[in-house]
């Protein structure tokens, strides 16, 4: 699966100075290096090079300054890692390429070539959501099961405050500056308001702090078991 490749790709990226993050912003892994202007790279794994990666790739230039593709070496040496014109398109779309092996990663291609208009809007929005993402909790490549964004990491922070008993959300002020409005909104089904103004925590939300530890969602490690 493409989380297997997650990790070897993100020390070649830490290694090379950014900070490192799967499944930001539908991304598979989203890199910054912090700087009066912030550096995005974004890299998309497959378990293996094709089109369906290019278009991904091609996708994310608009909101990153240097886009990484990253896939299985084959075991051959026959894969599209082996085709010197698979090569040169990249070259032409300025996306880097990466061979991940058993124990090594090989540069193919670095994204040198001139890429397209910038998309403000998707870029910043990456940006903020690593941000306010606590860890990496979420190995780039997952599919099956829910991503943990920052928003719900900062609900479920609301949920573990409401364990003990119904609150307002000014109480949650210091846990989340947005409990108003997580409580409101109520996305994932979590909270019942009880009366005007105060909210407590139901069955769902309960399964919910059970299914992710504190771990995942806050600073602070799980309880050890």
């Amino acid at each position: 699966m493409e989380t297997a490749l997650y990790e070897p790709v993100k020390r070649f990226l830490e290694a090379a100075g950014y900070v490192v993050k799967g499944e930001v912003g539908s991304c598979d892994l989203v890199g910054i290096a912090e700087g009066e202007v912030p550096l995005v790279v974004v890299c998309e794994l497959k378990q293996s090079f094709n089109l369906e990666l290019i278009l991904q790739a091609v996708d994310r230039q608009t909101h990153s300054d240097e886009v990484w593709i990253a896939a299985r070496t084959s075991l051959r040496g026959k894969g599209r890692e082996s085709d010197r014109r698979f090569r040169d398109v990249r070259r032409r779309l300025g996306l880097g390429m990466l061979g991940v092996g058993s124990d090594t990663i090989e540069v193919f291609v670095s994204p040198v070539a001139p890429l397209p208009r910038k998309n403000a809007r998707k870029r910043i929005r990456l940006v903020e959501e690593h941000r306010r993402r606590k860890g990496d909790p979420t190995s780039g490549g997952s599919t099956r099961k829910p991503i943990m964004t920052a928003y719900r990491q900062q609900a479920l922070a609301c949920a573990a405050a409401l364990r003990d008993g119904p609150l307002r959300p000014r109480d949650l002020k210091s846990t989340t500056p947005i409990a108003a409005k997580i409580l409101l909104h109520n996305v994932y089904g979590w909270f019942d308001r009880i009366d005007r103004g105060v909210y407590a925590l139901n069955s769902a939300g309960q399964q919910a702090l059970e299914r992710w530890p504190a771990g995942t969602w806050s600073d602070r490690p799980s309880a050890p078991p």
